[in-house]
């Protein structure tokens, strides 16, 4: 089973994200205070366990947790600021509605912007360390998954019930035919060098 507990304070809280390396939809966070007393041997890094799973576990998390909070942040704003700095507002803002307020903060990760009075620790690989890192990726990821098979109805050819946004070269082709729609992040490198889109 992966570590409880960073700081040893109980209103401890972790955070992490999904996403990120995807050429379409929002990048999401999950932040989550999990009990003293949680304990289960299957919660591990989302990208270890199988889609099955990995949505058992989320009801699970969301039964026991004391409080959790998911956030997406999207396209435009991705744009905007940036991936990484998108990323970190989405944990940011999952972090900042949590009730009970967290004493300690965990991100799986090697960035971050402090939030005011709130003492952190980074962890590199930290969702397979840490049972709330886990359990954030987990809820991070079920719940852009459920996203991405939502808009995958509304332009079912680019085929995000199954690559989620990720570049896989199925996704690319269907880019390449058809171009990019709304819900692309444009600044991003949507087909290799030798294909070129007109916006």
């Amino acid at each position: 089973m992966l570590l409880k507990n960073y700081s040893g304070l109980i209103l401890e809280a972790g955070t992490d994200e999904a996403g990120r390396g995807c050429i379409a939809g929002p990048v999401t966070a999950a932040a989550v205070i999990l009990p003293e007393d949680f304990e289960n041997e299957f919660v591990n890094d989302s990208k270890k366990i199988t889609a099955k799973l990995r949505y058992s576990l989320r009801q699970v998390i969301e039964e026991k947790a004391l409080t959790y909070k998911v956030t997406h942040i999207y396209e435009d704003t991705i744009e905007e600021i940036n991936i990484l700095h998108a990323s970190i507002l989405a944990m940011q803002q999952s972090v900042l509605a949590l009730t009970p307020k967290p004493e300690f903060l965990i991100i799986d990760g090697n960035k971050f912007t402090p939030i005011p009075e709130l003492p952190y620790e980074c962890i590199v690989k930290g969702d397979m360390k840490y049972l709330s890192l886990a359990a954030a990726s987990i809820l991070a990821k079920t719940y852009r998954d459920d996203y991405m098979d939502q808009i995958h109805e509304e332009f079912p050819m680019y085929n995000w019930k199954k690559n989620k946004g990720y570049p896989t070269k199925e996704h690319r082709e269907a880019i390449a035919k058809f171009g990019p729609c709304k819900y692309h992040r444009k600044s991003f490198k949507l087909l290799p060098d030798q294909l070129k889109l007109d916006f």
